[in-house]
């Protein structure tokens, strides 16, 4: 029953009212209001219109941040927006157009090309010559634009005939062209907290005109908060539908309610939908546990799915550093040549590329060690702030530092036995730290070995 005949039905209850009871009339009001909530889904109509009702991005967009402060200034740069997905990154484009009272398009990189950007800026052009406002470009998932369809918005953003605001879930170091780049400002923006996820969630019970009237109590948040894995979007579209599944009566949403109603409600992997992230993460995790045949299987969904390949062999390359690592180092090399097999060929011969690759990766000995070194470092770091390199080890290329003794007491390793000397390589604070510990497997135990031999006791070898 769509909108028109639900308001029908009602006219005639309305003629009837003196033969109807108070329950009717309530049932025909719950379907009009069930049938206009599946017109316009939840996290649209939730959508913020104003900076002030933003949730999120205190670091960018908060009062005395640089985004803010911009927006005072009525003038912003090009920018390019990294985060997650849901956490509004869209929304936070067109609040920003919005405030600056700019035109305001949106194109999406998976359903837009170089002529749909042309004609966006035909308009900008026209524009321009009637003093009009300089429009503001949002391009949705940008990383996924070519570089010839990248090199299209070049001319028009140095010229500044468009603000460009592209959006990506991808380092756009590696999937946004440097000469665009090196033109835009780019920000990051954080997961969602908590606090914050939970705020979406009673600020559309309060104010949403479907739900702020049906009494709707939530008495646990976790299922909820777990299953949308902090995407705000996705976290509205399950609100909405355990709301319907109580049938928008005044009802109190617990975890195993949310839980049985999203399991009921599963949809399959689709690149651009809310499982794509889920789907990578039990890939990555079934080749990190070894388990060849759960990888390859993960695989086959996103291939299946239509998945970009280019972002299946970056995570592969990904992982054979930071899961396989030295115990097997002829792992990285394998992936970073999948990396550029598959940047020449695409699919669908990709594939086999692909599943070779990650048969070898998740039957590969598996070692942390150096992920676990580089954080144990940086955190060091973090704590102790910037140490001084000790003198030994300081370059002296002027004639002051050489007077200063920089660089004297240093040995130089390849003019003794072995191509080692015990001499200090840490700044003096923090001499004799182990940082890297060698993983349990073939490769590292002889590194382990070769170490112990070198430093003796000195880090517990």
């Amino acid at each position: 029953m769509g909108v028109i005949e639900v308001g029908k039905a009602l006219s005639e209850a309305w003629v009837y009212s003196s033969n109807t009871s108070d329950d009717c009339h309530s049932d025909l009001k719950s379907i009009a209001l069930f049938d206009m909530a599946t017109q316009i889904p939840l996290a649209e109509r939730m959508r913020p219109t104003r900076i002030a009702d933003y949730v999120g991005q205190k670091h960018i967009i908060g009062e005395g941040a640089v985004l803010w402060n911009a927006l005072q200034q009525k003038s912003i740069p090009s920018m390019i927006f990294w985060g997650p997905p849901g956490v509004g990154k869209t929304t936070l484009a067109l609040l920003i157009a919005q405030e600056l009272g700019r035109p305001f398009y949106s194109l999406s990189a998976i359903k837009s090309g170089v002529k749909e950007v042309r004609e966006v800026l035909d308009k900008a052009e026209l524009m321009r010559q009637f003093n009009e406002e300089q429009p503001v470009l949002f391009i949705d998932e940008i990383h996924r634009f070519s570089k010839s369809q990248q090199d299209s918005l070049l001319g028009a953003v140095e010229k500044g005939l468009v603000t460009l605001i592209g959006a990506t879930t991808e380092n756009p170091s590696f999937e946004v062209i440097s000469a665009l780049l090196s033109r835009c400002q780019v920000y990051v923006l954080q997961e969602l907290s908590k606090d914050e996820l939970i705020e979406i969630i009673n600020h559309s019970l309060k104010h949403d005109s479907i739900l702020k009237d049906q009494g709707i109590e939530i008495a646990e948040y976790d299922a909820m908060l777990q299953l949308s894995g902090g995407d705000a979007r996705k976290l509205l579209n399950i609100l909405e539908l355990v709301s319907q599944a109580s049938n928008f009566k005044k009802a109190v949403i617990n975890n195993n309610f949310v839980a049985t109603q999203v399991q009921q409600s599963s949809i399959r992997y689709d690149k651009a939908g809310e499982q794509h992230y889920d789907i990578i993460s039990a890939f990555i995790k079934s080749i990190r546990g070894s388990d060849p045949n759960a990888a390859v299987y993960w695989l086959a969904r996103m291939i299946e799915g239509g998945e970009d390949p280019k972002f299946i062999a970056r995570r592969l390359l990904i992982l054979a550093s930071e899961d396989v690592g030295n115990a097997n180092p002829n792992a990285l090399l394998l992936a970073n040549n999948c990396f550029q097999a598959v940047n020449v060929i695409g699919w669908p011969e990709s594939r086999i590329i692909l599943a070779q690759v990650v048969v070898y990766l998740a039957s590969s000995p598996k070692s942390n060690a150096s992920y676990e070194a580089i954080n144990k470092a940086q955190s060091i770091v973090k704590q102790t702030g910037n140490l001084s390199v000790p003198i030994h080890l300081r370059n002296a290329p002027t004639k002051l530092m050489k007077e200063l003794d920089y660089g004297t007491d240093y040995q130089y390793a390849h003019a003794y036995a072995g191509h080692f000397v015990d001499q200090e390589y840490l700044p003096n604070e923090l001499a004799g730290t182990k940082i890297y510990d060698p993983g349990k497997n073939a490769s590292e135990d002889k590194l382990r070995q070769g170490l112990k031999e070198k430093w003796k006791l000195k880090y517990g070898y």
